[in-house]
């Protein structure tokens, strides 16, 4: 069966939720439509999270952002939007979505949104000799 565009983001229980790990998935095609001109925006999106009890599921992650195609959204509205969605859907321990949009009319667009759970602090970096 095919597959088409979904706003259902599935999870799955994280294999190791006794560890802070970094999950990192880069999306290099994500695109939706300007609400002022109704031409396409495109936009490479960095996903980088800490899971808790769950983590996204990948084709329905892939599902999901295809379901912004025809869709018109401010790159700031649509990055929040994807950042709070992922988020709800898995309650993770820390979030990060990169939005690097590509240019138009002269004027490229990174979008960085981030969300924490409360209480949690990241672990302090380990510098090796």
């Amino acid at each position: 069966m095919p597959s088409t565009p979904s706003k259902t983001l599935e999870t799955f229980p994280n294999p190791d939720p006794n560890r802070d790990y970094t999950i990192r998935i880069r999306i290099p095609e994500f695109t939706c439509l300007c609400p002022k001109t109704g031409q396409p925006d495109f936009a490479e999106l960095l996903l980088e999270y800490v899971p808790d009890q769950r983590c996204v599921e990948l084709k329905s992650l892939k599902n999901y952002i295809w379901s912004y195609r025809n869709e018109g959204a401010f790159h700031e509205a649509v990055t929040n939007r994807i950042l709070s969605d992922l988020a709800a859907a898995t309650e993770p321990r820390f979030m990060r979505l990169t939005a690097a949009f590509n240019v138009r009319g002269g004027i490229y667009t990174t979008v960085i949104a981030e969300h924490r759970a409360a209480g949690w602090q990241a672990l302090p970096p380990v510098t090796l000799p």
